[in-house]
């Protein structure tokens, strides 16, 4: 059972990302701050869940949640400051977004920048344990997921309606084949196996 908050007095907001692991596209973030009696049977971590599941409990979460948000940090941003780096940035833009301003934040993992005048607590494989985050999970996840389906349509040889942009062997099969696209995060090994030099 996912707790509801970790603080009862404060207004808290769950944060997540989707994406850090993947060789294409931007990286998600999202926030989100739900009622204190929030209940759902269903929520849990994005990843424990379907796609059908996870899309159906984003309906419920943009409906019932007091605030939510999605942050985005581009491919070319990542390049240039690190995954990590970005990834803190992508919930910073999902928390400044959010139209009730949060006094606590609730951080899937165990880093964070910290963000200006909010407190944080980061939290160990946390979309698993709060609903907030496992909530902020769903989101990232599910809007990621339509990005990509996006990108897919104006490149369909890698495959992203199915990878989403992670490292499959089709994947990388396509990018040794066809080179990169505008949405390649060039910084990242791209080919795997060591390879780092692509056929343009």
């Amino acid at each position: 059972m996912l707790l509801p908050y970790l603080n009862e007095n404060l207004i808290e907001a769950g944060c997540d990302e989707a994406g850090r692991g993947c060789l294409a596209g931007a990286v998600y973030a999202a926030a989100v701050i739900l009622p204190k009696d929030f209940k759902n049977e269903l929520l849990n971590d994005s990843k424990q869940l379907t796609e059908k599941q996870r899309y159906a409990l984003r309906e419920v979460i943009e409906k019932e949640a007091i605030a939510w948000a999605v942050g985005i940090v581009s491919p070319e941003e990542i390049d240039e400051i690190n995954i990590l780096r970005a990834s803190f940035l992508a919930m910073h833009r999902a928390v400044d977004q959010l139209s009730t301003r949060p006094q606590h934040l609730l951080i899937d993992g165990n880093r964070f920048t910290k963000y200006p005048g909010v407190p944080h607590t980061t939290v160990v494989k946390g979309d698993g344990k709060y609903l907030s985050i496992a909530a902020a999970s769903i989101l990232a996840k599910t809007y990621r997921d339509d990005y990509m389906n996006r990108l897919h349509e104006e490149f369909p040889y890698y495959d992203w309606d199915h990878n989403k942009g992670y490292p499959t062997k089709k994947h990388r099969a396509a990018i040794a084949e066809r080179g990169t696209t505008p949405y390649h995060r060039m910084t990242f090994n791209l080919l795997g196996d060591g390879q780092l030099t692509l056929n343009f």
